[in-house]
């Protein structure tokens, strides 16, 4: 499978320019699957320690309104996260979109975390706590959501599932970029799936600069297949979805709980 992940700027003229530009990257590449990052599409709300529901509304209908251009991708499905409101709820899902089967919800955000510039317990409500696998294209994925990494035993019970793709969207800062890809490799160890991350990238309007480094890491030994950067913001990856199902035979994989 042609997978590709990517940083992107949430500045709108940027963002314009960069999706051109990865549309033009995926038909090049062939990509079967991409991951976005985590609600991409609007200014970060979480930096306001004040929630607004008027801005949270206005990124609901940013996002909503960008769901047009993923047809651009077509035929390559779409995983990502957006803001929506549910029966009054505002929520961070993730989901899975195809042209086939249109916008899927697929996990709802339920580790948030709450500290300068990044409030987002401030700005919505946790989901249900399940963690459930998805098929997707002929794999079968799982979603953590940015600070849902850190969590390892949800990769590890993904690996139960038997997935073969993590898929991480995220919304983190460059001074930790390093800490953040070391916490990839780990999930793709624990899981035996590759671990596929996308970042915002670049400096926002905040002047807040975003981490970049979108990743592919492959599920055996955690090797980093490839990373994003400002110079390359967009990686694809062949990845071979039966490595992810032998990893799960080997050590630490298969070992009991």
């Amino acid at each position: 499978m042609r997978v590709t992940v990517c940083e992107l700027s949430d500045r709108r003229h940027k963002l314009e320019t960069q999706w051109t530009d990865l549309v033009d990257h995926c038909r090049q590449q062939r990509s079967e699957l991409i991951v976005l990052p985590e609600m991409p599409f609007s200014p970060w709300l979480a930096r306001s320690e004040v929630a607004d529901q008027s801005g949270w509304m206005s990124a609901v209908i940013e996002h909503e309104s960008w769901r047009k251009a993923l047809m651009d991708l077509v035929p390559t499905v779409v995983l990502g996260s957006d803001p929506i409101v549910d029966s009054g709820t505002n929520l961070n899902e993730a989901y899975v979109w195809s042209a086939v089967r249109g916008y899927q919800a697929a996990h709802r955000k339920y580790y948030l975390p709450d500290e300068q510039g990044f409030w987002e317990a401030h700005w919505y409500e946790r989901g249900p706590k399940e963690f459930l696998a998805h098929e997707v294209a002929g794999a079968r994925v799982g979603f953590l959501l940015c600070t849902e990494m850190w969590f390892t035993e949800h990769a590890r019970a993904y690996g139960r599932q038997g997935v073969d793709i993590l898929a991480v969207p995220r919304a983190t800062g460059l001074s930790s970029a390093d800490k953040w890809v070391a916490g990839g490799r780990a999930a793709a160890v624990t899981s035996g799936a590759f671990c596929l991350s996308s970042n915002r990238g670049g400096i926002d309007s905040a002047g807040f600069e975003w981490g970049g480094h979108g990743w592919i890491i492959e599920p055996e030994e955690g090797d980093v297949l490839g990373v994003t950067s400002q110079s390359e913001p967009f990686l694809t990856v062949d990845i071979d979805l039966e490595m992810a199902r032998s990893a799960k035979k080997t050590y630490p994989r298969y070992v009991a709980e």
